[in-house]
């Protein structure tokens, strides 16, 4: 499972871990990315993101049906 939030957009972040000798390696954050499932009334079927804890927030304030919309819009698969 990629780390992409299918709503937000968000990725990963890079950049570089230094160190108390000031010695730089490369590092990654990684988004709260989870796997969920809804039901979505209006097609009578369930649907499975990939959401961060963001687009969580999101479905739960507009709605799934209004997140499936704006998804559909963009011409995202799911």
């Amino acid at each position: 499972m990629s780390a992409h939030c299918q709503v937000t957009g968000r990725s990963p972040g890079f950049g570089k871990s230094v160190s108390h000798s000031h010695v730089r390696t490369n590092r990654r954050w990684n988004p709260n990315i989870q796997r969920k499932t809804y039901f979505v009334p209006s097609e009578g079927r369930r649907v499975t993101l990939t959401l961060s804890a963001k687009g969580i927030k999101t479905i739960d304030r507009d709605g799934i049906d209004a997140v499936i919309a704006r998804l559909r819009a963009r011409g995202e698969k799911f």
